[in-house]
């Protein structure tokens, strides 16, 4: 992975604190070390366990626990409290996790006791989430993506935030060939997104603004009735009561995420820190990202402002489209920059894009390179996919019934799944096979000279971006 000189502004030191120097390893000498031995969770989580347990019991039965007084429910309540306790003090104890050669190895469970041993090989990415109760207390949860399908995600719960850290860098120190001990990556900044462009683009889009229109109106409606008629009117809370939920889930869910967005290059991959509520750091390794889409809503482009997503290796399901955004607004200069970043030596802005012979305007473009496929289409939300040859996994050409009357075909390249699909239709026939053939070709020739992204350490050493 390529660098960029640092530009942007990177997170700030805490205060009387020298910022970090990039290379080098934050780790007090009494701090055990993460990359040898076994190791537990916090004990926090024993209270906590604990704490829950109560509470649900207290809650769940309701009105039966009433019956039988208050003397009766503080004992039961306190028999359930203390053989919770009993039960988290002896789960936590034999609960374990550490580092043997190059596998975490998780030891869980008290009355079903589970074993993993997991090669590092299959390492896909490595997030640390901070939920707001972890972040008042301290704490952090490691989720540990691993090749493999809907069960491959581990979650260590109830680390210390430094703690957290250090198994991070350790693990991706190992993916990458590296002793554990190696100490935590430089990075450098690349991105921090300002609360006014965030705030102002979330609110500047057709949707968002719509809804605001249409509850206000119906605000204003149903006012009018109850000062002619002094009646209220449950149609009118019947239909701003959906478009307040609307609004809060597409306007406020976005701007609690993505506040405090901060993004930076590292040798192990692309970090991403973002949220307020569960805060959260995001390291997708080199080679995970395996396609990306730019896409510009219409009045975004007034402002000259993308949202950039990509399918990552790795993450299956909900966590794959929970996982998708890189920058959630970001401008289109910088937006291809990171593109450039992410394929090494690859400029999609160079790409040229040719409409479709003989074809209509929402068939949008195609264009390819040697090292790039490139389709856009929209007109009210207009979506470029990019796609390198060396992450296509096939190419096809498709043509059902109708298109196969009017000539026409949809060429399209397949890679792991994500929410991007990229493909561009209403291509000629003749045209659509000549796009085919070229691009096997391509991705035959970037294959030979890409040995893949694994074990990237061993291979080359990085060098810091030039000032």
């Amino acid at each position: 992975m390529r660098f960029l000189p640092p530009t942007f502004a990177g997170p700030p030191a805490p205060p009387g604190q020298a910022p970090p120097q990039p290379g080098s390893a934050q780790v007090r000498p009494s701090e055990p070390d993460i990359a040898h031995g076994a190791h537990r969770t916090h004990w926090a989580s024993v209270p906590l366990q604990v704490l829950l347990v109560t509470l649900v019991f207290l809650a769940l039965p309701g009105s039966l626990l009433v019956q039988f007084g208050v003397v009766w429910v503080l004992l039961m309540t306190l028999a359930v409290a203390c053989g919770a306790v009993a039960f988290a003090l002896l789960a936590w104890w034999n609960s374990s996790f550490g580092l043997r050669d190059d596998h975490l190895v998780v030891h869980s469970g008290l009355i079903r006791r589970s074993s993993r041993e997991i090669p590092l090989s299959r390492l896909q990415a490595v997030d640390v989430v901070r939920p707001l109760l972890m972040q008042v207390l301290g704490l952090a949860e490691l989720r540990v993506e691993l090749a493999g399908g809907d069960s491959s995600e581990i979650r260590l719960r109830y680390l210390t935030w430094g703690r957290a850290e250090r198994l991070r860098a350790a693990l991706l120190a190992h993916a990458a060939g590296l002793a554990g001990s190696t100490p935590k990556a430089p990075e450098w900044p690349f991105f921090r997104l300002p609360f006014g462009l965030l705030l102002g683009a979330l609110a500047f889009r057709l949707p968002v603004l719509g809804s605001v229109v249409l509850f206000v109106l119906l605000i204003a409606a149903g006012g009018a009735v109850v000062s002619s008629t002094g009646l209220f009117e449950a149609g009118v809370l019947g239909g701003a009561l959906p478009l307040l939920l609307g609004l809060m889930r597409g306007f406020l869910g976005p701007l609690m995420r993505y506040t405090d967005f901060y993004s930076s290059l590292s040798p192990d991959g692309l970090r991403l820190r973002y949220g307020i509520f569960q805060a959260r750091m995001q390291t997708v390794p080199p080679g995970r990202v395996q396609a990306v889409r730019i896409v510009e809503p219409l009045l975004w482009r007034a402002m000259g402002v993308v949202r950039v997503e990509a399918n990552v290796a790795g993450y299956v399901g909900e966590r794959q489209m929970d996982s998708s955004t890189l920058l959630p607004v970001v401008p289109r200069r910088i937006a291809y920059l990171l593109v450039g970043e992410l394929f090494s030596g690859a400029d999609a802005s160079r790409t040229v894009l040719h409409p479709a012979e003989g074809g209509r305007a929402r068939d949008g473009e195609l264009g390819f390179d040697e090292q790039l496929f490139v389709a856009r289409r929209g007109l009210v939300c207009r979506v470029t996919e990019i796609v390198p040859h060396t992450r296509t996994q096939s190419i096809r050409m498709t043509a059902g019934p109708i298109d196969r009357r009017r000539g026409v075909a949809t060429v399209e390249a397949d890679t792991p799944p994500g929410p991007i699909r990229a493909h561009a239709s209403g291509r000629g026939l003749e045209e659509a096979r000549r796009i085919v053939d070229g691009m096997a070709a391509f991705g035959h020739a970037a294959r030979r000279s890409n040995a893949g992204p694994e074990r990237w350490a061993t291979r080359s050493e990085p060098s810091p971006p030039a000032r």
